[in-house]
């Protein structure tokens, strides 16, 4: 259960944004009010949210899971992958010092916080073009030492780890078609999302409710077979800059 969580409002420049995806440029305003719907949503589920403001200069600012890894010992402030992005952490950090023992990914390490997916005592660290061997590593020992066990994961394709697999409940992983298979996995119960859904692999459990980006009928379905109330969320703008439900918000 989380109790609090971060994020930080999108900025006008959002349109400057890091990207791979070949979808045109975000609309600045339409991506703010589904952002404004994530939050409420945030805290309809009993979260206590600090709402970051706009980091000028930081297009991507608002994917705030990229700057911190957030256990109940410990929080482990990354150091992103992408250069321009590494002035995000700062302000981040400052709120986390106020409920964790802070801990820091150095150099030539780097991490974002989309390529790790926590569940239970698991971790699993995505090795990708953000995070390097290096920095999963460093990451992998502080969290060892808190009595994780970590399995460092090739990330094959998209940009982060959680574009591929997500934790939603009850031992049970929601993967890609080209992951269901993987045997970093193999000892979980596995949902596969259809290869013409695999944005939906995005998906974020939170107080028992599952977030589920909108749209995508055929993992809705598959998803229901858990019981759990669903919750769909409209994220077409923050799609168009390798975004998710995940990467908007560190909970802990």
């Amino acid at each position: 259960m989380f109790s609090h969580a971060i994020t930080r409002r999108p900025g006008p420049d959002l349109a400057r944004g890091l990207t791979t995806a070949d979808l045109g440029p975000p609309d600045s305003s339409r991506a703010l009010v589904q952002h404004t719907a994530y939050v409420a949503a945030l805290r309809d589920l009993g979260l206590a949210v600090t709402e970051l403001p706009a980091l000028p200069g930081h297009a991507d600012a608002c994917f705030v899971e990229d700057t911190a890894v957030v256990v109940p010992e410990l929080a482990v402030v990354t150091r992103p992958g992408a250069p321009s992005r590494r002035g995000e952490t700062a302000s981040v950090a400052a709120v986390l010092a106020e409920h964790r023992e802070l801990a820091t990914i150095t150099p030539p390490g780097t991490v974002d916080g989309g390529d790790v997916l926590v569940a239970d005592r698991t971790c699993w660290i995505g090795i990708s073009g953000r995070t390097n061997a290096s920095g999963a590593e460093q990451l992998a020992s502080l969290l060892g030492a808190r009595g994780y066990a970590c399995r460092l994961v090739p990330v094959t394709g998209g940009l982060h780890l959680k574009s591929h697999a997500n934790h939603v409940g009850d031992r049970t992983l929601l993967l890609a078609e080209s992951w269901s298979a993987r045997t970093e996995f193999a000892d979980w119960s596995r949902i596969t999302v259809p290869a013409a859904e695999t944005y939906a692999c995005n998906t974020l459990l939170v107080n028992g409710t599952l977030l589920v980006p909108a749209g995508y009928r055929d993992t809705a379905r598959l998803l229901a077979g858990l019981g759990l109330p669903m919750l769909a969320l409209d994220t077409s703008e923050i799609r168009k800059l390798d975004g998710g439900l995940t990467c908007l918000s560190l909970r802990f």
